[in-house]
């Protein structure tokens, strides 16, 4: 008899926003696949939480959902966490879930924060369609994904390290025009804040920090959405 694979959202930023439920499930389960044991240890020694760790990311991705099936088809129970948010949201997670579903077994979600949902509830953007673009590429192939982002009709969400978002503001107004963006910073944690506005306006905003820090999340609008 196969084990369960639980798909446990911790939290993006406060370590207050997890659900009983996945407390629950994160003390019982046999093994915690993680991305990063440091920083997964600090929430279960939060919560005295004593389970055994095992990394599973995109480098041994695929050499480590071998032995988690393993483990699942010898009736353990694993339960997997990304470093913040929902697993399989821009992190390692789909190739474990879709093994299972092809072993026939079980994946359960415990539900809870999510980046991509947090945004959208405070970005002052339309919600009722949106497209997760996820990190945009570097370098190459940049340009053709905001050629492809054009033709969406719905609000965009982008990921953005503190490094790269003003290069990537300014690369909306380059490819895209002076959209209606909302860029979310640190969502949940001390320094939360949204900038709402016209991207130019946003651009000149953050010309004028010396460092940008934290981690971010840009929407943009659909073409022709005004405020």
């Amino acid at each position: 008899m196969a084990g369960n694979l639980y798909i446990i959202s911790t939290p993006i930023g406060n370590l207050g926003d997890i659900s009983f439920r996945a407390l629950d499930v994160l003390k019982s389960v046999d093994y915690i696949a993680c991305e990063d044991t440091r920083i997964t240890r600090r929430l279960l020694n939060h919560y005295q939480i004593k389970s055994r760790l095992v990394t599973y990311n995109d480098i041994n991705e695929s050499k480590v959902a071998i032995s988690l099936i393993e483990k699942l088809n010898n009736n353990e129970n694993i339960g997997l966490v990304s470093d913040a948010g929902t697993p399989g949201i821009s992190d390692p997670g789909y190739r474990l879930v879709n093994a299972c579903h092809m072993k026939n077994i079980n994946v359960f979600s415990i539900p809870g924060a999510s980046s991509v949902v947090s945004s959208l509830s405070i970005s002052g953007l339309p919600t009722d369609s949106f497209y997760f673009c996820g990190f945009l590429p570097k370098k190459k192939g940049r340009q053709t994904k905001f050629n492809y982002l054009l033709g969406m009709k719905g609000t965009i969400v982008i990921f953005e390290s503190p490094f790269r978002v003003l290069k990537t503001l300014n690369d909306i107004y380059d490819y895209m025009g002076n959209r209606v963006v909302s860029v979310c910073k640190e969502i949940t944690k001390i320094h939360e804040r949204v900038f709402f506005g016209y991207v130019k306006d946003i651009i000149n905003i953050f010309n004028q920090e010396d460092k940008l820090k934290g981690e971010f999340v840009i929407l943009v609008s659909k073409e022709g959405y005004k405020i």
